[in-house]
């Protein structure tokens, strides 16, 4: 007999409530926050903290050091600088385009 067709009949027969089937459905935190993000409209939002995490990998330990990722928004990321020369280096690099805060 069927583990569940058993448990039905034994709860039947004890008169307990019948237990609601839940669709085997579920999905994994790392896959429904993205779904759920981009639902509430925060898509963008998670973009920029993905962004923000990765800075120091992107830009190495030195630059790191100095700057921070403000915000990232329609395409272009603004950065928060310590330093006027970081600033025009990070202006005249060709790739990517920089706007500082």
């Amino acid at each position: 007999m069927n583990a569940a067709l058993r448990a039905a009949v034994i709860q039947e027969w004890r008169g307990l409530p019948e237990k609601k089937a839940r669709p085997d459905d579920w999905e994994t935190p790392g896959v429904l926050l993205p779904k759920l993000m981009q639902k509430l409209g925060l898509k963008e939002r998670l973009r920029e903290s993905e962004v923000i995490d990765a800075w120091s990998s992107i830009v190495g330990e030195f630059i790191a050091a100095h700057s921070a990722p403000v915000a990232l928004r329609d395409g272009v990321l603004y950065v928060r600088v310590l330093q006027p020369s970081l600033h025009s280096n990070l202006n005249e690099s060709p790739k990517p385009k920089f706007c500082a805060n």
